[in-house]
């Protein structure tokens, strides 16, 4: 029998701590992205439903009135927007720069959910509505009702702060947008320029050493 030769079976790389910290910046960033835009519309969507119902005395009886979340407080949708903003300037800088721009993205999160939580229990829009109803500048809304949107809202920014935490965590390890850059962040080798063609001398026909040296060339010394 002849000899049987063991070929070694290759095993797995074992994973650095380079590639585990690119997988999970890899993850952190899709959550980012979907987490801050789906924050910021949740937050643009629910802040123009109804936030508070009520009614207002007048003559003859009551009138219904409702408040829309931008009549309560515009402070939500327009911290919605420069969050989306954020999240998109996240990519297009990058060291210090992208710790504030993530920062501000957290913050925007973090504003929406105070702004809502404080006018899911306000009644002054919808005191002001009942003013300029009924003509009495001191009248007040009866029968205050508030729906769920302000928490919905809440919700929304919270997962725009959420966005912004993992940005601060992990957007170091985050690439950017500059193509003068890549993945890591080194800068790219900058091109060698191609040697210039050398132009061939030109061929006198009454010369026959400038033919033979044509031929030599591999050109065509009758062009």
């Amino acid at each position: 029998m002849g000899r049987v030769t063991a070929v070694p079976i290759p095993q797995p790389r074992a994973e650095t701590a380079a590639d585990a910290t690119r997988r999970r910046a890899g993850r952190s960033l899709g959550a980012a992205l979907l987490l801050g835009a789906a924050g910021s519309a949740v937050v643009l969507i629910a802040s123009g439903q109804t936030w508070a119902e009520g009614s207002a005395l007048v003559a003859g009886g009551k009138v219904s009135l409702d408040a829309g979340g931008r009549d309560v407080t515009g402070v939500p949708a327009a911290l919605a927007v420069v969050g989306l903003a954020a999240l998109v300037a996240v990519f297009a800088v990058r060291t210090a720069g992208r710790l504030l721009v993530s920062a501000l993205l957290a913050l925007s999160g973090a504003g929406a959910i105070v702004a809502a939580l404080i006018g899911a229990s306000d009644s002054a829009a919808l005191d002001d509505k009942a003013a300029r109803t009924t003509g009495d500048t001191a009248a007040t809304i009866g029968a205050l009702t508030h729906t769920a949107w302000p928490y919905v809202t809440a919700a929304g920014g919270l997962l725009i702060l959420l966005a912004g935490l993992l940005a601060l965590r992990y957007g170091t390890h985050w690439p950017t947008m500059s193509g003068r850059y890549e993945r890591d962040g080194t800068p790219r080798a900058p091109r060698t320029p191609r040697p210039a063609k050398a132009t061939a001398p030109a061929v006198d026909p009454d010369r026959p050493e400038d033919i033979w040296k044509a031929l030599d060339r591999g050109e065509d010394p009758t062009r």
